[in-house]
């Protein structure tokens, strides 16, 4: 088994406990319903959404892939931190055991935020990862973080 590890940064106008509260606490709720093209539903399988909760996420249509399930390995809700694996799911293909993924937000000196993701791709066997498969997965998480931007953008009030 190898693991393939890669880092994607944003930055963002939004500050980090904004930018937290919808994007990590209330995205299973709030990315279908800004972006139902990308991600159709998420539901808890197991859990009460605290770590060990198991969530499948089933994409939207058009999606080259039907669900993935994501274990949920840490929540820091002061520090601003979350961490799953996704754990199941034809995004994971013959190729890859899993993927492990860290997110922290932290304060940007213009009163935004900086959003970095660090991904751990567990392969089976020596498959190696290409790097068209990661520019192409940095594309989308890039598009889907600009419209969760935009929405809280254009809605003020919304997770205050």
């Amino acid at each position: 088994m190898g693991v393939f590890t890669y880092e994607t940064e944003f930055s963002s106008a939004i500050p980090a406990p904004r930018l937290f509260k919808a994007f990590i606490l209330d995205g299973d709720n709030l990315i279908p319903k800004i972006a139902p093209q990308a991600i159709k539903s998420t539901e808890i399988v197991e859990g009460d959404g605290g770590v060990g909760t198991i969530k499948k996420i089933t994409f939207g249509e058009g999606s080259q892939y039907g669900y993935v399930k994501h274990k949920v390995d840490g929540i820091d809700k002061h520090n601003f931190t979350y961490s799953y694996s996704m754990i199941e799911g034809d995004a994971l293909s013959d190729k890859i055991e899993k993927i492990a993924y860290e997110t922290k937000l932290t304060a940007s000196p213009d009163g935004g935020s900086i959003i970095k993701t660090t991904s751990h791709c567990h392969t089976k066997g020596g498959v190696e990862i290409k790097e068209e498969h990661v520019k192409a997965g940095k594309e989308k998480a890039s598009g889907l973080f600009k419209l969760l931007e935009t929405y809280l953008v254009a809605n003020p009030n919304a997770y205050n």
